[in-house]
């Protein structure tokens, strides 16, 4: 499977794995699945540690950089396609980020990996649950 990571999925995997399921964390550690990740992900960390509902152990840049380095994830770029999408989907909310997020799993036949109820509802992409 090819999953792309919401971010509170990536944040939990790394700080918190306890708020994992069981088969969303085997899911994550499984060889045979892809982890995909979006420059989304990235800018959203970096204002969840500036608004402070995130705190790491250093800086979000170069916490980012590090575990970029460490985990193996192909990146979903966003396009002009994925922009067009994001506008497009039928998503019950305009947050942008989430709007981001359907969209690039949407163009690159990815399964979102999330928590995020309104997403799970949503049918518009294959969703892992976090639930």
């Amino acid at each position: 499977m090819k999953l792309l990571l919401d971010t509170h999925i990536l944040l939990w995997s790394l700080l918190d794995p306890m708020q994992l399921t069981r088969d969303v964390a085997a899911e994550l550690e499984s060889l045979s699945n892809e982890l995909w990740l979006s420059p989304i992900n990235t800018w959203e960390v970096i204002i969840l540690v500036e608004r402070g509902r995130v705190a790491l152990e250093t800086d979000p840049i170069t916490w980012l950089r590090s575990v970029y380095t460490r985990i193996p994830f192909k990146e979903a770029p966003i396009t002009h396609e994925v922009a067009i999408q994001s506008r497009t989907i039928d998503l019950p909310h305009q947050d942008p980020a989430d709007r981001f997020l359907v969209a690039t799993a949407a163009v690159y036949g990815l399964t979102l990996v999330t928590a995020d109820e309104r997403l799970l509802l949503s049918k518009v992409v294959p969703v892992l649950s976090n639930k």
